[in-house]
């Protein structure tokens, strides 16, 4: 028997020569190929069912001929989603597991379960996760999922975390999870093996718990199949046959297995580490890495039955109580990628580095020091799957119809599992999942991303090794950076630009007075014999921004913001998605896919939704209708019919362009969508002289009679051409320049020449947040999401309600306004100067009614700004009458500041700014 403290000294003292490496240590990037089974810390594991080392002589049942759908991959997702489709009603659902149920990565992972993340999406994802193992199971089945109750402990030992677990405490409320911040003396009482003295404080959830992997797939299993889904265990699948229709689009119609095929429409790829070979054999690029994940498990502990589940996020490591023991883990800097997956692996470990594993050791005797004496029962070292911004791959593969995922979960699988198995089967089923699963969509990575496999191995590693990290505000990723950079990179970094990335574009964050600060190659913290960066100023000033307090740099933005309020700001949006919607039923199909009217003449540019059947909102973005030209260029294309061109969040352009792909092959129209983004730049002058100083380079009347708002048209700036319109996403008299890459550093430059006599000034993306919440423009995201129709967002003047012409979701937008909206989004502002950025809890007349989505500082008003959506607390519609007639406040850090709701922006609330009216 080792104990934690032998284990410890014997991983520092070994060099990397050491003779030691006898005893199973491994270098730090080894390819450590599987060992023999070890035993595993679960009293029911579905491998004790028969000798795992037999020889399997085929499929556990006939293969039926067809499928509705085909599951592929019996771990936790593959039977949640199994389940979910069964008790949806859907018939002919198949699951395929090339060994036996769980036998990957389900089941050797550690089951836990916390019910607070810092993402409200997620907290509704395992709420129903816990309902389904603690109660529902076990009422279908009889069978118990293994759900154990023992409460969890997050542990703080640094004032910036605590603060953190108050954020998520707040949250809670919106949602009735019940939670406590605790003093070290009240932790010490709770969990009198623990050592407090360099505790802040905790939070303590009650109803956390853990998930016995073996248990819950069993009941979940038993809870399909009594329903009618099939289960067929030893049938690896072989490949995805897929056809292309009459109109050039790719479609799954068949699993191929050594054992015969499966004709089906529909197949989920939920087959974990191994789903990159399975997205390979259907071409789709699945972008996730294998690594290795442990955790030890200790001998016998006197006085730690019935403890709670302890995350140490600072050291760290994670401390799961498994009966009388603990099982000990967490996320190092330095994991192993398993270079060479293999498919014949099942229900196998990896041996156990120590040097990798040590920090977890220190972490856990630091915390619980009766470990120190404690010895290791066993260890255990298996693969997971890691993303690039560890969050799952779910959703249906733009490269292929009827290929869906439900993958990638970086170790969290069971505790997702139940959230995600539910929303992927109404994905399936209806087309859209019932909650915001933008996060987890595969459509929200860039194309020429997913398949690049340094951003995917780099921003998996830092992901992994920023697991347990502090989640602030401003935080920005080194991983992985400059994959797509604008036309203006290189001029706006030698004017102090602070990029920000967004799925691999560099776009302009705000602007440091004193030096540049360019983003070097990914260093990977210093691990894996890499020298890490020294006095790298773009990490200092993203370390300056780890805060929950106002930033550092505030002052900066607001310089950019009143500048833009009282004179003029230039913004480079050049990473905007720029689209071309072209053919001869364009027309037909902006109609149905924008919820607004834009049938109007060329030259008119429309603000506009694209919805989902469910009435929910897609995206936000502007549509200009074009004119045929008699020459093609970057600017105008050559095109019959009609001809629209549309501008969308660069952070969200994949999106876009999947969705309007997957409308257009739905619908049957005969038009094409062209991506321009990287030919064009998009350059952005907004405040009270921005028509001075354009007037100055455009060679156009810029009058309210010649170019009104919501205009465009080409001409020439600085002679070169580019497309003008005029609009404003921060609530000033302002104009957009759709200029081609090569002419964008020109023209930037003729600006600024023009604006020096105007106090113009370079902006960025902090500015925009902050002015565009003071205007109550949305974000797409925050604001407005999948789930959030544009009724309930205060945008029904997108909607073309009063007019007959169908469009997506307008069904779904009538019985809405039919019934009453039963819930609102909501402007508050407070008085009090304290920094809020979203997940705050909406207090009402004394009850939670809501949290904030988006909060900020809006500098002309000198205020706080938060939007957040408003529900009825006894379930009735929201009425503007009830949003008036309430007293609000915002919680805080569990501390509440009166707030004031708005129904209209608490800035320019008549809009007269835009039309130039100063």
């Amino acid at each position: 028997m080792a104990s934690l403290s032998r284990a410890l000294r014997v991983a520092t003292v070994c060099p990397p020569w050491s003779p030691a490496r006898g005893l199973g240590l491994r270098p730090l990037t080894g390819a450590a190929g599987p060992t023999a089974e070890k035993s595993v810390p679960y009293q029911r594991t579905l491998k004790d069912a028969q000798d795992p080392s037999a020889v399997a002589e085929g499929p556990s049942r006939p293969l039926p001929s067809t499928a509705n759908v085909v599951v592929i991959g019996g771990g936790s997702l593959g039977c949640q989603t199994l389940y979910h489709l069964a008790k949806l009603g859907v018939g002919g659902v198949v699951l395929l597991e090339r060994e036996r149920l769980t036998s990957g990565t389900t089941w050797h992972t550690a089951g836990l379960l916390w019910q607070l993340r810092p993402s409200d999406v997620e907290v509704e994802l395992l709420a129903h996760t816990r309902r389904v193992v603690s109660r529902e199971l076990e009422e279908e089945t009889g069978l118990h999922s293994g759900w154990i109750q023992n409460g969890g402990l997050f542990i703080a030992s640094n004032r910036q975390r605590l603060d953190e677990y108050k954020r998520l405490m707040s949250l809670g409320k919106a949602y009735g999870v019940e939670s406590h911040v605790l003093s070290p003396a009240e932790t010490k009482a709770l969990y009198p093996l623990m050592n407090v003295e360099d505790l802040y404080g905790t939070l303590y959830v009650p109803h956390d718990g853990t998930m016995d992997p073996a248990g819950t797939c069993t009941a979940l299993a038993r809870a399909a199949a009594a329903r009618g889904a099939q289960i067929i265990e030893n049938c690896p699948v072989t490949g995805i046959r897929v056809r292309t229709d009459d109109f050039g689009v790719r479609r799954v119609t068949a699993v191929e297995t050594e054992h015969g095929s499966i004709q089906t429409p529909c197949v989920v790829n939920c087959a974990g580490v191994w789903a990159s070979a399975v997205g390979q054999m259907a071409g789709v690029k699945v972008p996730l890495v294998a690594m290795h994940h442990a955790y030890v498990v200790t001998e016998r502990i006197e006085g730690i039955q019935n403890m709670p589940n302890v995350r140490d996020h600072d050291a760290s490591v994670y401390l799961r109580l498994q009966g009388d023991a603990l099982s000990v883990g967490g996320y190092e800097a330095n994991p192993i990628f398993w270079e060479e997956v293999s498919d014949k692996f099942a229900f196998g470990l990896f041996d156990l580095d120590w040097d990798v594993f040590t920090q977890h050791i220190e972490g856990a005797i630091n915390r619980v020091p009766v470990l120190e004496k404690t010895g290791i029962k066993s260890t255990v070292c298996g693969p997971e799957s890691f993303t690039p911004d560890h969050k799952p791959l779910m959703g249906e593969a733009p490269e292929l119809r009827g290929f869906f995922l439900g993958c990638g979960f970086n170790s969290a699988g069971m505790m997702l599992g139940g959230g995600c198995g539910q929303e992927l089967a109404h994905w399936i089923v209806r087309g859209r999942p019932e909650k915001d699963m933008h996060g987890y969509d595969i459509r929200r990575f860039h194309h020429s991303l997913t398949d690049n496999r340094r951003w995917i191995r780099e921003r998996s590693h830092e992901s992994y090794a920023k697991n347990y990290s502090v989640v602030f505000p401003h935080d920005e990723p080194l991983a992985g950076r400059n994959m797509r950079r604008g036309p203006l990179h290189e001029e706006l970094l030698g004017r102090g630009c602070v990029f920000q990335e967004r799925h691999g574009w560099e776009r302009p964050g705000w602007f440091h007075p004193r030096g540049t600060a360019p983003v070097l190659e990914y260093d990977y913290y210093g691990a894996y014999g890499n020298r890490a960066h020294e006095d790298y100023a773009y990490g200092r000033l993203l370390g300056d921004e780890y805060t929950f307090d106002f930033p550092p740099h505030q002052h900066t933005i607001k310089a950019e913001c009143l500048a833009c309020r009282g004179a003029a700001a230039v913004f480079d949006m050049s990473y905007f998605g720029k689209f071309y919607l072209l053919g001869p039923d364009a027309g037909k199909a902006a109609d149905w896919l924008f919820s607004a009217d834009v049938s109007r003449p060329p030259g008119s540019t429309v603000y506009t939704c694209m919805l989902n059947h469910r009435g929910g909102t897609e995206s936000d973005l502007t549509v200009s209708r074009l004119a045929p030209g008699p020459q093609a260029s970057p600017l105008a294309p050559a095109f019959e019919g009609d001809g629209y061109y549309l501008a969308v969040g660069g952070a969200v352009a994949q999106h876009n362009w999947s969705h309007i792909t997957t409308v257009l092959q739905d619908q049957k129209f005969r038009c094409r969508l062209v991506d321009s983004s990287e030919d064009l730049g998009m350059i952005s002058i907004q405040g009270p002289a921005s028509r001075a100083v354009l007037q100055e380079v455009l060679d156009t009347d810029l009058g309210n009679e010649a170019f009104p708002f919501s205009t465009h048209k080409l001409v020439r700036a600085a002679g070169h051409l580019v497309r003008a319109m005029r609009l404003s996403f921060v609530g000033e008299l302002g104009w957009e320049l759709h200029v081609p890459r090569a002419s964008c550093v020109p023209v930037y430059r003729a600006l600024m020449a023009a604006g020096a006599r105007h106090g113009l000034i370079n902006a960025g993306y902090r500015a925009i947040d902050s002015l565009s919440i003071e205007k109550g423009y949305r974000h797409w995201h925050a604001d407005l999401r999948p789930d959030d129709s544009p009724l309930e967002a205060g945008l029904a003047f997108t909607c073309k309600l009063k007019s007959p012409v169908p469009f997506l979701g307008r069904e779904a937008l009538e019985q809405q306004r039919a019934a009453g909206l039963r819930r609102r989004l909501v402007c508050f502002t407070v008085e009090e100067k304290v920094p809020m950025f979203g997940l705050e809890a909406i207090w009402r007349d004394g009850q939670v009614v809501g949290h904030t989505r988006r909060a900020g500082f809006g500098f002309a008003v000198d205020k706080t700004i938060a939007y957040g959506y408003v529900r009825d607390p006894h379930g009735g519609p929201v009425s503007l009458d009830f949003v008036k007639s309430g007293d609000y406040a915002l919680e805080r850090m569990g501390v509440t500041y009166a707030a004031r709701a708005h129904l209209k922006s608490p800035f320019d609330p008549d809009n007269k700014r835009v039309k130039g009216l100063y």
